[in-house]
């Protein structure tokens, strides 16, 4: 019988409306519960992402970050 994914860690996360919708529908798809849908994508960081794409994509994200928090 398959081992069952044990949640140890729980810790506050604020995230944007977007991003919460997106991990929602990420879930969702995937058949998980959102804690479950974070841990598989932290625990397959590397495998999931195109690291070219995130660096851009990051840099981008960070020259926006001071005019979203307003």
């Amino acid at each position: 019988m398959p081992k069952r994914l044990r949640l140890t860690r729980r810790f506050p996360v604020a995230m944007t409306e977007d991003a919460y919708r997106r991990l929602r529908r990420f879930a969702n798809d995937a058949g998980l519960e959102e804690g479950e849908a974070l841990s598989f994508l932290f625990e397959h960081f590397d495998s999931v992402m195109d690291r070219d794409n995130l660096t851009h994509r990051l840099r981008l994200f960070n020259s926006e970050l001071e005019a979203r928090k307003r």
